[in-house]
Parts: structure tokens; sequence; C-alpha cells
């Protein structure tokens, strides 16, 4: 006999910063919540697999990276070392308190939780499996699918080869490798070189078109690449993997530039960082007449499938990008649409990108090729850190600029690029300058504190209304 559970006015299949973030936001307007999820604790790809692990490791190595340099600043470290098993203990640490924390907030805002994998049996009704194979039905009023990604693995690459790994199983190494080979210069890809390359690997990146990070403004992706090649990390862009096999250090890759001979390099791991997949397919949506895109699930702006009370987001949604902080803005959207309340549908070019290597890279807006294809005529001024009084500071010879780009007439800023140390703290400001539709005007007249790295986005602002100050 199958138990019921129910009925509630929304149930949500997916804890993740999408799910646990919409369940949230509903036991404050006071709807009858349930949150479905498979793993032990909540908080999905982001809190267990991807955003929170990934960066506690670039922490350590940010760590380690300072320790080497630390005669700059006069301390004597005479000798630094990666402890894996450290790493690794820390890393869990950090996971298990923010874990922790987000329990806290589901039973502070009475959300009931079921563990095990959910689908859909029904317009109204979800089947929950859990790992002893029991079964519980629950129903309700209003269903959010938040079912998140999983790394893709291509078919042209043999997972089963133990070298051959994707960001989940790097995140378990016990060792460090001697030589890795990333393929994919996107976030995850750089990310994992920039790690690699601190705890002491050897390190190949491998992108297929023609520069790193290439959702970003292509001076961000020049500055990176001149900044990795001074780290010894050897980029190869427009560059494909033609085959990868076994071999007795690990793995044999065999590489093609545009224009040269194919290249055969070993390596201890190949990891493969070239996007992630939709986790739909056990969702069951064809019983409820509900379409997929390879996978991915269109959606209105508030977030509603084909089918006005069940709704999607996250990763899984068409035309968004896979990030945590859209997936947790998409929840609260589709549970204020339940809740009957005016909402703002997410804006694509509102949305901020970071990337967490060293230097970090972050963006908000549009770049300047997308502005120029957009026909807007610009203006576009660019400062560097180097130049900031609080660089020198910071550390020895900080790379990395602000580039602010607005539109010529009347200066509204379109677009904010910031390559260098905290980049990803730094853009906030970005987001809200354009969140405003603020002008450059507006943000070359706000004080900014000194000494601080923040100044440049300011002295970017004073170079497009009469000249930055100390360039």
């Amino acid at each position: 006999m199958v138990d019921k559970i129910g009925n509630f006015d929304v149930a949500i299949i997916g804890g993740g910063p999408g799910g646990y973030v919409a369940a949230i936001r509903a036991g404050q307007l006071g709807l009858s919540t349930v949150l479905i999820e498979k793993d032990p604790q909540p908080g999905g790809t982001c809190l267990h697999r991807g955003c929170i692990p990934t960066k506690a490791l670039l922490q350590s190595a940010h760590v380690i990276d300072v320790a080497r340099e630390s005669s700059y600043f006069g301390i004597s470290i005479p000798s630094a070392s990666v402890d894996v098993p450290a790493v690794l203990s820390f890393q869990k640490k950090v996971v298990q308190k923010n874990a922790k924390g987000v329990e806290f907030l589901l039973k502070k805002n009475g959300i009931t939780t079921v563990r095990g994998h959910g689908r859909l049996d029904g317009l109204n009704t979800i089947r929950v499996v859990d790992e002893n194979s029991t079964e519980k039905l629950v129903d309700a009023k209003n269903i959010i699918l938040a079912t998140g990604s999983v790394p893709a693995r291509p078919g042209f690459l043999d997972f089963t080869n133990p070298n051959i790994i994707t960001s989940d199983e790097a995140l378990q190494l016990d060792t460090i490798p001697d030589k890795v080979i990333v393929l994919g210069a996107g976030a995850v890809g750089c990310e994992f070189a920039s790690i690699f390359r601190s705890f002491g690997s050897e390190v190949v990146l491998v992108e297929l078109l023609d520069r790193l990070l290439p959702v970003e403004d292509h001076e961000c992706s020049e500055e990176l690449l001149r900044s990795f090649k001074k780290r010894g990390i050897k980029s190869r862009v427009s560059t494909r993997l033609e085959s990868a096999k076994a071999s007795e250090s690990g793995v044999e890759v065999v590489l093609a530039a545009d224009g040269a001979e194919p290249e055969t390099i070993e390596a201890d791991i190949l990891l493969c960082a070239v996007g992630r997949k939709p986790v739909t397919d056990s969702l069951k949506l064809d019983q409820v007449g509900i379409k997929t895109d390879r996978g991915f699930i269109p959606v209105q702006p508030n977030q509603s499938t084909t089918r006005g009370h069940i709704y999607a987001i996250g990763d899984i949604v068409a035309e968004t990008a896979q990030l945590a902080h859209v997936a947790s803005a998409e929840g609260i959207i589709a549970v204020e649409s339940i809740a009957g309340m005016n909402t703002h549908p997410i804006r694509n070019d509102r949305v901020p990108n970071a990337t967490y290597c060293h230097p970090e890279v972050a963006s908000v807006g549009l770049t300047e090729n997308a502005a120029r294809e957009a026909g807007h005529e610009l203006k576009i001024s660019k400062f560097p850190l180097s130049a900031l009084g609080k660089a020198g500071i910071v550390g020895k010879a900080i790379p990395g600029f602000f580039k602010i780009i607005a539109e010529a007439q009347y200066g509204e800023i379109l677009g904010v690029h910031i390559i260098g140390p905290h980049a990803t703290d730094l853009i906030s400001e970005g987001c809200a300058i354009l969140g405003l539709e603020g002008t450059a005007e507006d943000l070359a007249h706000v004080i900014h504190p000194h000494p601080t790295l923040g100044e440049g986005m300011m002295e970017a602002a004073h170079g497009l209304v009469g000249g930055a100050i100390h360039m």
C-alpha cells in the first residue's frame, strides 16, 4: 500500500538553491509546502557538489599562494605545503555548516521534507521513491520542478576510465595529480585549472572556442589568458580534443589546434568541464503534456510551464543561465506568482557572472561586442587595479581592471566587467547600478572609501565623464 501525503499548496521537487529558497519563501507567505529531495541533506549540487565545495578548495588554493608570496608582506613562512586530507576536511566542514543552516531554515518556516526521488504521477500528484524502494504519493495544488543538472558526459569520452572525470569526482580527489588536462574553459574549467595549479599540478587547459571564458567580455578573456600564462597554466584555445584513451600514466589525449598538426600529450587526469545536463528525464513530464527542448523546459516569465500550476526553475529551464543565484531568484518568482503577487521576471541582461579562479572574473550586463551588435553607440572606460593605492597592499603585481560600458548619448551603464582580486564581490555594485538604470555620471558622483579596490569602479566612471583621477 502506498502512503499518501497532502494536500499541500506547493510541492517542490529538488532541494537545491532554487528548490529550498522557493520552499522558504512559500513558508514565509503562509503556503503549506513540501520539499522532496533525494540527497540526505538539502542544498543540491551547489552546496554539495558545486559552488560551495569548489570555493572552499579555491580558498585553500589562495592561502597556499599567499604563503608562497609571504616574504612580500614581510612575513617568513619557511615551508608551506598542501595537506590534502586537511583541505578536504575543511571543505566538508564548510559544506556541513551550510547544510545545517538550510535544514534549520526549512524547519523554522514549517516546511515538510520528504526524502526520495520525485516524479510526476498526474497533474497534481508526485510519486516519491526512497532508497528502500518505499513509495509515497504527494498531492499539491501547485508543483515546482527544481531538479537541477549534472555534469555533461559527452559520448566521445570513456568515463569508465577512472582517470577521465567530471567536477563531481574532482572534488573528492585524495591526492594531487602531477599533470591535469582540463577540457572546457568556462567557469568550472577555469576554476579547477586554477585550483590544480595552486596545489602544484602541471595544467593544460583546452578550449574549442577562441578564448577562455567565452561568455565574458573579450578583454577580460585576454587578461585571464595572460595571467594564466604567468602562473604556468598552458591554455590551448581554438583546439579540439580528437581522442582520449588510457595510458600508463593515466590518460593519453590527442589535441588538434586550428591550422596545426595533431599533438599527443599525457596526463594523470582528464577533467571534463564542457557543461551540464538538465535532470528532467526521470520527471515523467510527458504524462502531463509538458514538452522539453533537449531536456530543458520552456517557461513563461512567471516560471510557469504549459501547465499553469506546474512551474520550473533553475538549471532545467530553457534560455536562462545555469547559475545558483538565478535558480534562487526564479524560485521566489514562482512562489510569489502562486501567492498571487506581482512578480519581477528575470532579465537575462541583469544576471551577474562570477568565476572564482585566480584572478577572479565577474560581470553584469552587456559585453562590448554584444552592446555593439545591439546597435548601441558606446563610451567605454577601463581602469587598471595596479593604479589603486590598495593594490600594493593586497599583493605583488596585481593583475586586472574595471571596465564600464555605457550608452554614448545619455551615459546609461550597459555593462560592468571586472578581473582581479575580489572581482566576484566587487561586481555587486555593478548589479545595483544596472538594476537602478544608473548612468556614468551617477556612479562618478558616488564617493567610495579609500583605500579600497572598489575605488576602481569610481575611477572607471570618472573616465567616462571627464577623466580618471589616478591615471
